[in-house]
């Protein structure tokens, strides 16, 4: 018993002889390695954020300022691993064959997520639009609120916040109206109203409205021909938060500039109703821009 107790104690002193000469030998080198990859992080991490600071300072936008400091900040932290481990005698040669192989791996793995980083990119890049900007895109509105590699966040009307996948962007039709958007209506009136009132009476309209802004100047017109009857249309620019608030509350006001100078909509009584041919039922024609109601489709 005595004998194996012995040999415990003989080989736990092997093994504390062992790390005290390694201790010895390669302590100073370890902590030394370790001392300047903390202080490169450090520094790295100040010099991506100086470097966002300063393109953001010399009016570059928000989000590329944020990419150009990170992508050095990557950088130079890829190159303190490098440092770091060739000051342990580690050869990075096997490591980046691995990287490739592992790296092949993933794309197979994860295209889609790479697919969308990918287009993160090139929308950072080319910057198509930018944080602030109202824009319409898929079929949905909203002002960008911030735009990642994978994902761009948007803010609709109501407050509610719309993710769309970078990739499901790019090559998209992108309507970007800056920090507006554009109100487009129109309606059908007979051809006994006096449509230079009429339309002089919307221009004041918006001229009143607090959301709608003289430039550019809102536009309204006859803007189109039908049977019996006039299309006006009117065309301005409105705040992109505000978009649906101001439409339903011009169309009110315009509503009510109908009703107090007697002025009616064009309905389907005033429409020119063509003969059929024999053994065929009467066809409406209802012209440009007028459905059954008298409204503009």
């Amino acid at each position: 018993m005595m004998d194996g107790l012995e040999e415990n104690l003989e080989t736990v002193n092997k093994w504390l002889d062992l790390l005290v000469e390694f201790a010895i030998k390669y302590g100073f080198q370890i902590l030394g390695a370790l001392a300047f990859l903390l202080v490169g992080m450090m520094v790295s991490n100040w010099i991506g954020t100086r470097l966002t600071k300063l393109a953001i300072a010399r009016g570059i936008d928000q989000t590329l300022s944020q990419f150009i400091g990170s992508t050095i900040k990557f950088v130079l932290l890829i190159l303190l691993i490098i440092i770091t481990l060739g000051n342990f005698g580690i050869s990075i040669a096997p490591l980046i064959a691995l990287a490739g192989a592992v790296s092949l791996g993933a794309t197979l793995a994860l295209q889609g997520p790479i697919s969308n980083f990918g287009a993160g990119v090139a929308i950072i890049l080319t910057r198509p639009f930018v944080v602030g900007n109202v824009i319409t895109v898929l079929g949905v509105s909203g002002v960008v609120n911030k735009i990642t590699l994978g994902i761009t966040f948007l803010t609709g009307e109501d407050g509610e916040e719309i993710s769309i996948p970078n990739k499901e962007i790019v090559g998209q039709v992108i309507v970007n109206s800056h920090d507006t958007r554009i109100l487009e209506t129109s309606f059908s009136v007979s051809a006994e109203t006096d449509t230079q009132a009429l339309i002089q009476g919307i221009l004041e309209i918006l001229a009143d409205h607090p959301d709608i802004p003289n430039e550019p100047e809102p536009q309204v017109g006859i803007h189109d021909f039908t049977y019996g009857g006039y299309v006006i249309g009117l065309r301005s620019w409105v705040p992109g938060q505000k978009y649906f608030q101001v439409r339903y509350d011009i169309n009110h006001k315009i509503q009510q500039l109908l009703d107090k100078t007697g002025v009616e909509l064009l309905t389907p009584s005033g429409l020119a109703i063509a003969m059929p041919a024999p053994g065929k039922a009467p066809s409406v024609h209802m012209g440009s821009g007028a459905g059954a109601d008298g409204t503009s489709t």
